[in-house]
């Protein structure tokens, strides 16, 4: 039996991992995120099951080594939160779950992209102040317009299949071309033609140092004043302050984005009794075309049913030696 803690653990997900792995190890599900000022709390456990706001750097991941820990297996499919080069190190073994339904996301960003066009946040406003106006709240259809895609992994996929059944026009862009979107009628074309014609653009690409601020002032310049722009991936494709620039000279349609580049140590916490400090997610509030949720796009019993489904088979083949795709670091071999 192991020693097993989890952090950034949700009222809702805790009952799943307890069944998963409650009954055949010592499992500690926490609620608070694992950092330099939480890191010791592990002591004594072999194992860390992290979320992805955790902060996993050179100092919090030799305070875990010095406390037992050998594995650390993150429950999410991004891992830029991690330094790997210092677990391998230190001789610690990493994982992550390499991937879940991609429908959750692509499902979420699409109703992220219908709520910022049909005005539903002010409606629902207004209705329960009893206010039945339709002033302000006029949309338009998706039929026929040009959806476009960056990043055309599964996630990227989904949401390319829903746009296809909407019937709109489908561009993408990725490193490599995805077979089945060619086969919905996706065009493949450089990032600046994607940005130039897209109605809807919604990102779907990991978070890697190419791909950073991907969405920066110069792209935002580029798109139609009445565009949309929807984020689910990582906060990081997005320069957010050039957003807001774009969003003050009352460009764009509207924006929905589930996730934000500062959004560790906000997100997944109750900030309503204290003073927003970061300016520009502030700012963005303001905005009555900006729907802002909370990284929740995967949140959905399928998802992460899957995700604790895949973090108890990472722990297995931990102490099976064997290693998968989900493998970041490996277990060190024995001297």
């Amino acid at each position: 039996m192991a020693g097993i803690v989890a952090y950034g653990v949700t009222t809702d997900e805790r009952p799943l991992l307890e069944r998963a792995l409650g009954r055949d190890h010592d499992l500690r599900c926490l609620d608070l995120v694992l950092d330099a000022d939480t890191a010791a709390t592990a002591a004594g456990r072999s194992i860390v099951c992290s979320s992805v706001n955790d902060v996993l750097d050179e100092h919090v991941l030799r305070t875990l080594a010095e406390g037992g820990t050998e594995l650390i297996t993150q429950r999410a499919t991004g891992y830029n939160n991690i330094d790997l080069a210092a677990a391998r190190k230190l001789g610690l073994a990493v994982s992550r779950v390499s991937c879940y339904s991609p429908y959750s996301v692509a499902e979420f960003a699409w109703a992220l992209a219908l709520a910022v066009d049909r005005r539903l946040p002010r409606a629902v406003a207004r209705t329960r102040d009893f206010d039945f106006r339709l002033d302000g709240l006029m949309g338009r259809d998706f039929h026929g317009r040009t959806a476009g895609v960056l990043g055309t992994g599964r996630i990227g996929a989904a949401f390319a299949r829903i746009a296809a059944g909407f019937g709109m026009r489908l561009l993408g862009h990725d490193v490599v071309p995805n077979e089945e979107c060619e086969a919905l009628g996706m065009k493949y074309v450089d990032r600046r033609r994607l940005f130039t014609e897209s109605d809807l653009l919604s990102l779907h690409a990991p978070l890697v140092p190419e791909t950073y601020h991907v969405v920066d002032a110069e792209a935002l310049a580029r798109m139609k004043d009445d565009a949309i722009l929807i984020n689910t991936s990582r906060g990081g494709l997005l320069d957010a302050h050039a957003l807001v620039e774009t969003l003050r000279a009352g460009r764009l349609e509207g924006v929905g984005l589930d996730v934000y580049e500062e959004e560790a140590g906000v997100f997944f916490f109750d900030k309503s009794l204290e003073v927003m400090t970061d300016d520009t997610l502030a700012r963005l509030m303001t905005f009555r075309n900006v729907l802002i949720s909370s990284h929740q796009a995967y949140f959905t019993r399928d998802a992460v049913g899957q995700i604790v489904r895949t973090t108890a088979d990472n722990i297995a083949d931990h102490f099976a030696g064997r290693t998968g795709d989900n493998t970041l670091v490996p277990r060190p071999s024995p001297v």
